[in-house]
């Protein structure tokens, strides 16, 4: 018999991800504490985004907070590759709780 640890990231009582590391959970963690701070500061924007839309928009801004960050210090944005678009959470380690309820960091 194998012994497995994993690692849950919940949110509001919903599983979000699981995790092979503490590390890439807390990743995890940290990247939907950002999406939710993104989608509060949203909600100031001078255009009308319906929740789905906020939600989805500061999700993928804190999940390309690289890129984010260069280009909010100047530099120009690069063009993704298909490999660089696939999330930090889509390695190995990591299974998916549910691919809807995953996009959205409520």
């Amino acid at each position: 018999m194998a012994v497995e640890v994993k690692y849950v990231v919940v949110r509001n009582g919903e599983e979000k991800m699981t995790f092979a590391s503490k590390k890439e959970a807390d990743a995890y963690d940290k990247m939907l504490d950002l999406a939710d701070n993104l989608g509060e500061w949203l909600q100031q924007a001078p255009l009308t985004l319906d929740e789905e839309q906020r939600d989805t928009l500061s999700f993928f801004l804190a999940e390309h907070k690289e890129m984010l960050t260069h280009i909010l210090r100047g530099g120009a944005p690069q063009q993704a590759d298909a490999k660089a678009v696939k999330p930090k959470s889509d390695k190995k380690a990591a299974t998916k709780a549910g691919s809807a309820s995953e996009k959205q960091a409520a």
